[in-house]
């Protein structure tokens, strides 16, 4: 008969305590472990709420570890249930549904809460903070029906929750009491080009505003600031700091000042009681980062497992993140003195930034804006209080910011300590063992043992550094990956094979290529379809079961379970009898928003599936392929139609070009723009293709995207006739058609084949062009409006929409 494990109550279900447990599981088995956590949520991760909000995760995409976690590992799990006290005495953890469990041993990871200002206003309806999943809920509801938003703290959480509410449809200020935003991360240079990346992106700013009411009648109406000045909002979220949740220590007994202090092995002044994350203080410092609550859980599970181990004394404080797609980083002491000897980098046109602090010669702190690939490397020798020589200089600056080709981060000269994965608390180390003592070859294999890259993916080319510098010349065929799991073939690999073997099915390729899932999958069959589709535009018959839901439907599915539908306006330009047609279609199938779009269109949003047929057809417009990787706008200002400053017909040839090029598959969703001056009322810049008109002609810039990573384009070349620049256009789509992975936009295909050589192949290579239009012309040939396509087939109207009504009035 074994020997009784001891208990160990775990009083939190976040991030820091899990972290804490998924390090002692590792290490030994002598604890019956029970989690009391007072959500109703697995562990999930805090930092990606943001995403959530904006709507691009789901909650079941930030969990880290789901239900069957805890029962594989033996683990009782309390949730909704919130702990009243530690009674010392019966040894019991008390909670306050009057549920008792002995322990042996105890950690408190209760982390911290919202800090909600005192000031009148603040119990009002429509105030929340920004902390967990309720509060994201509440933000997404406000977001249906309010229009006018603000967040007080200019803080990350403040510009997260600002940027997630942007994305919703909503009009936000961020207020902030200092004239700089992250005034506790960032230097001025830094937050001032913060600022403006973000003012970019459509977030309004009111700086050095001290709020001292939020007035309304039981709903808050707007904010009342200390110069008398005010600001109207029908929602407010408060993100102005956290504070450590010490509510169960206090009821214990147990020391506290502003957090639960411990010493360096993490323990309360209750014996057998341990404390980590932002309910802790060690040495008087409470840490709000993920970084130091790691480092703080894998000396406890050392400690408590009886693991010898270093005491932890401290972290160097860094801040790694990327706010709302622009990379941040800054460690030690980065507003600088009389004191520092200050080494500054600067780039405005590629917004980049760079900032190291020396004291007496030696590293004590660093800002990095837009280029963040010495971070790792920074933070070690800060850490380390590294002295500056002309080789560390030369190392570091090199090129600089400014020009030449930056080096990578330098995986070798890290410790086995240093996070990799601030996410997921996953050190270099623990990437090396899964390495050389498991056998791990690929970046997917490692994430699906330690979760490192699961999150926000940031972590990610270091992780592949990290590969690349423990297997050396074997990482190349180790690691390879193919597009999914079904298959270890590339995306070049299947095309070549499709062409060499004259593969004709999606089903086909996956028998005589040995997929080791023999129906494929959600990745590979939409990917498969696509190329065959792009191979054979004339032969390939398009397989709808392998389209993702939106394109199978013509529509975009809402989460209601409507569509919503978008009709065709060339250029972004309509008439008066198309707008009374689409008023009087959403009058009649009770349309419930028409929404005008970022790219001048109009969403008819709230479609009955069974209905979308009728529309279709009432509407009696070409479908606008909203749901499509397909290309989707081609938004135009008015050009020298109407414009004093245009120089060229910017309409005209939107609609041109969207004329031509509509209804054609690409690897991923196409968007397009034309400015008729430099002035850039289209927005160009963000565009796959922007073009802007000027005395001489055209200027096209590819690459661009205004999504969640951000990218300005770059300028590809200028062309003095119309007929040129839609050979240019019609050769660079065919060229991504033919080269680009299925769902990768141009943003990314682009930094992938490289400006210089794209530019080569399509403008400099005058033959290859022609060649191109040749084939992009071929298979334009070959499509129709899908739209007009369903209504002349029964059986797809009676399988999809379950009415065959349409056809019999057409």
């Amino acid at each position: 008969m074994g020997m009784e494990r001891e208990k160990l109550v775990v009083i939190g279900n976040g991030m820091a305590g899990i972290s804490t447990v998924e390090q002692i599981l590792k290490l030994t088995t002598k604890f019956d472990i029970t989690v009391f956590g007072s959500e109703p949520h697995p562990n999930y991760n805090r930092i990606m709420l943001s995403y959530v909000l904006e709507g691009s995760k789901t909650l079941d995409d930030i969990v880290l570890n789901d239900l069957n976690w805890y029962k594989e590992n033996g683990i009782t799990l309390h949730l909704g249930t919130a702990v009243e006290r530690i009674d010392a005495e019966a040894k019991e953890v008390v909670a306050e549904n009057g549920v008792r469990v002995p322990y042996d041993k105890v950690l408190i990871a209760t982390g911290s809460n919202s800090l909600i200002l005192p000031i009148p206003g603040s119990d009002k309806e429509g105030v929340v903070g920004f902390r967990d999943i309720a509060d994201c809920k509440q933000m997404l509801e406000a977001a249906k029906t309010y229009k006018k938003a603000a967040v007080i703290g200019g803080g990350l959480l403040g510009l997260e929750a600002a940027k997630g509410l942007v994305q919703l449809g909503m009009d936000v200020t961020v207020v902030h009491l200092m004239e700089d935003l992250m005034e506790r991360q960032l230097d001025h240079q830094a937050a001032s080009m913060l600022k403006a990346e973000l003012e970019r992106q459509g977030i309004k700013f009111k700086m050095g505003a001290q709020t001292t009411e939020l007035f309304g009648d039981h709903r808050v109406r707007g904010l009342r600031f200390a110069d008398g000045t005010e600001l109207e909002a029908e929602f407010v979220v408060m993100a102005v700091g956290i504070r450590p949740n010490v509510a169960v220590a206090k009821a214990s007994g147990i020391e506290v000042n502003r957090g639960i202090v411990v010493n360096d092995y993490l323990q309360t002044s209750l014996e057998g009681v341990y404390s980590v994350g932002e309910c802790t203080e060690h040495r008087g410092v409470c840490y709000g980062l993920v970084a130091p609550l790691f480092e703080q859980g894998m000396v406890l599970a050392k400690h408590i497992s009886g693991v010898d181990t270093a005491p932890y004394e401290g972290s160097v404080v860094s801040t790694k993140l990327k706010i709302s797609g622009v990379d941040v980083f800054s460690t030690g002491e980065f507003i600088d003195g009389p004191e520092h000897t200050v080494i500054v980098s600067k780039d405005e046109w590629k917004r980049t930034y760079q900032k190291i602090l020396l004291k007496d010669g030696k590293l004590v702190g660093a800002v990095l804006f837009g280029d963040i690939t010495d971070s790792a490397e920074l933070q070690k020798l800060i850490k380390q209080g590294a002295e500056m020589t002309d080789e560390l200089y030369e190392s570091l600056m090199g090129g600089g910011c400014c020009g030449g080709t930056k080096k990578k981060a330098s995986v070798e000269t890290m410790s086995d300590e240093e996070i990799v994965c601030g996410c997921n608390g996953v050190t270099k180390g623990t990437i090396v063992d899964c390495i050389v003592n498991q056998g791990m070859t690929t970046v997917d294999e490692i994430k699906a043992s330690t979760g490192a890259t699961r999150s926000c993916g940031g972590c990610k080319p270091v992780v592949e550094q990290i590969l690349q510098y423990v297997l050396g010349d074997g990482f190349t065929q180790s690691a390879k990956q193919g597009i999914c799991s079904c298959t270890t073939l590339s995306r070049d690999e299947i095309v070549a094979e499709i062409k060499a073997k004259g593969l004709q099915t999606t089903k086909e390729v996956m028998n005589v290529l040995g997929w080791t899932q023999p129906e494929g999958c959600s990745k590979c069959r939409p990917a498969i379809n696509y190329y065959l589709g792009m191979i054979y535009p004339d032969t390939h018959e398009d397989e709808k079961a392998s389209r993702f839901v939106n394109e199978r439907m013509n529509a975009n599915i809402q989460k209601d379970g409507t569509y919503t539908v978008v009709p065709r306006m060339y250029g972004g330009v309509t008439t008066p009898e198309d707008l009374k047609k689409i008023a009087d279609v959403s009058l009649k199938y009770n349309v419930k928003v028409v929404k005008v779009t970022g790219g001048q269109r109009l969403d008819l949003i709230g479609v009955k599936k069974e209905d979308l047929p009728k529309v279709w057809a009432e509407l009696d417009m070409p479908s606008g392929y909203a749901y499509a990787k397909s290309l989707r706008t081609v938004k135009t200002c008015v050009g020298s139609q109407f414009c004093r400053f245009g120089t060229q017909d910017s309409m005209g040839m939107g609609a041109l070009l969207e004329r031509k090029f509509e209804r054609l598959d690409f690897p991923a969703k196409f968007k397009m723009a034309v400015n008729g001056c430099p002035r850039n009322c289209a927005e160009s810049c963000t565009k796959d293709i922007g073009i802007v008109g000027n005395d001489g002609g055209w200027e096209v810039f590819i690459g661009g995207n205004g999504g969640i990573k951000p990218r300005l384009a770059d300028s590809l070349c200028k062309v003095k006739t119309d007929e040129e620049l839609i050979e240019v256009c019609g050769a660079l789509m065919q060229y991504y058609r033919e080269t680009g992975n299925y769902l990768e936009r141009t943003s990314e295909w682009v930094e992938r084949m490289g400006l210089e050589h794209i530019r080569s192949v399509i403008v400099d290579d005058v033959k290859n062009r022609k060649a191109l239009m040749e084939r992009i012309e071929f298979a334009l040939k070959q499509v129709s409006d899908p739209w007009k396509k369903v209504l002349n087939d029964n059986e797809q109207l009676g399988k999809l929409y379950h009415s065959l009504e349409v056809s019999s009035q057409l």
